[in-house]
């Protein structure tokens, strides 16, 4: 018998996992493969925009534009039943990775 790796798709479940937790579990794996998906796509824009800001000489960092967002998104979460807050820190973490990388950005420009 060969052993292969495991697939970035799906991790291998014990056998003596209630069908309905795996059915979960299956649920919660679609929504992980998704959210990487989309926060590539986000990157992948803000890389664009990163470029568009270095070009035209902008700061990377664009502290009235990233309010907006924190409250628009805070009650996003709070109308989908999602802790603000939570959000808040998730959206934060996010915002500094994109201005960290447009900071890079804007010294390859100089």
């Amino acid at each position: 018998m060969t052993t292969s790796a495991p697939s970035p798709h799906a991790s291998p479940e014990p056998d003596d996992v209630p069908a309905e937790l795996l059915a979960y579990r299956k649920t919660i794996d679609n929504i992980d493969a998704a959210l990487i998906h989309m926060l590539a796509e986000r990157f992948r824009c803000t890389q664009k925009v990163g470029e568009l800001k270095a070009r035209t000489k902008l700061p990377p960092a664009d502290p009235e534009r990233e309010a907006r967002q924190i409250a628009r998104l805070r009650q996003l979460a709070d109308e989908s039943g999602l802790d603000p807050d939570f959000s808040e820190k998730f959206l934060t973490f996010v915002v500094r990775e994109v201005i960290r990388h447009h900071t890079a950005i804007a010294r390859e420009h100089d």
